[in-house]
């Protein structure tokens, strides 16, 4: 029996990356899912974001694991959206118990030279975006009442600074003040709220050109290998980036029994990054 019999999970960005890979380790700990994400470009993001079939796929992988997935196309930006998407979640599953504010996406730009819009875009998706999907799917852990959990993806960046990512530091950020007053405010409902905090993942919002220039600033045509070398002077353990499957399984302690008094925490999975 898994850590996660008979509980339906939540989860925003689900079509690729770490939210696929979040889908797939609480299905095979026994979870049913409710997956959102959309598939259309974002227009101030450098790199090819998840596209149509992406989400297909992690229903294939998740029904492949005798789960029952409910998937739908929807913006974290669209409050309404993301309210039926958890009403239909619950009208097929029955319930939610833990909620995964993954979607996010990743910028760059020098502070001073950063457009509106791109600005706009981060706050909107990466901040706002988990806030709109707490409103949409945690009153329903609440209407359970039997309690559950909640995990809001922040990052390294809210923990050191980097160059050329104000947004998304300042979004970030202000995940763990968004986690901590959820945690006072949820607490005597016995939901527990945290945020994790990756260093670089290899996904395909770290994995491209644009990411491996801002690490690499003195090439003109860095490869993965050069972002590799320079990410890996980064993190104390002899590693570049960690998988994404190394974040699920830390959102699985956090979302399963093993940290059942675990509350109001920054999760850190860093490599040693911080030190």
């Amino acid at each position: 029996m898994g850590k996660l019999e008979g509980k339906v999970a939540f989860i925003t960005g689900a079509a690729r990356g770490q939210g696929r890979s979040h889908a797939i380790r609480l299905a095979q700990e026994g979870a049913d899912i409710i997956a959102v994400d959309v598939s259309e470009q974002i227009a101030t993001v450098p790199y090819a974001t998840a596209r149509p079939g992406d989400l297909e796929q992690t229903v294939k992988e998740v029904e492949a694991l005798d789960r029952r997935i409910i998937a739908s196309e929807v913006d974290v930006r669209d409050l309404a959206g993301l309210k039926k998407a958890a009403a239909d979640g619950v009208a097929a599953l029955g319930r939610i118990d833990i909620v995964l504010a993954n979607a996010g996406i990743s910028t760059m730009s020098p502070t001073l030279e950063m457009e509106e819009e791109m600005w706009d875009a981060m706050i909107d998706i990466n901040l706002t975006g988990a806030w709109k999907t707490v409103r949409a799917a945690v009153p329903y852990i609440v209407e359970g009442g039997r309690g559950g959990s909640v995990v809001l993806t922040s990052s390294l960046a809210a923990v050191i600074s980097y160059e050329n990512i104000a947004h998304y530091t300042a979004a970030k950020h202000g995940l763990v003040g968004l986690m901590r007053v959820l945690a006072k405010e949820l607490g005597p409902q016995s939901i527990r709220v945290n945020t994790v905090h990756p260093t670089t993942v290899a996904t395909d919002m770290v994995l491209n050109d644009a990411t491996y220039q801002l690490f690499r600033p003195d090439l003109t045509e860095p490869t993965r290998a050069d972002y590799e070398e320079a990410a890996r002077e980064m993190n104390r353990l002899p590693v570049a980036m960690v998988e994404p499957v190394d974040i699920s399984n830390a959102i699985l302690y956090l979302v399963s029994d093993d940290g059942r008094y675990v509350t109001g925490t920054t999760h850190v999975v860093d490599a040693g990054g911080r030190l």
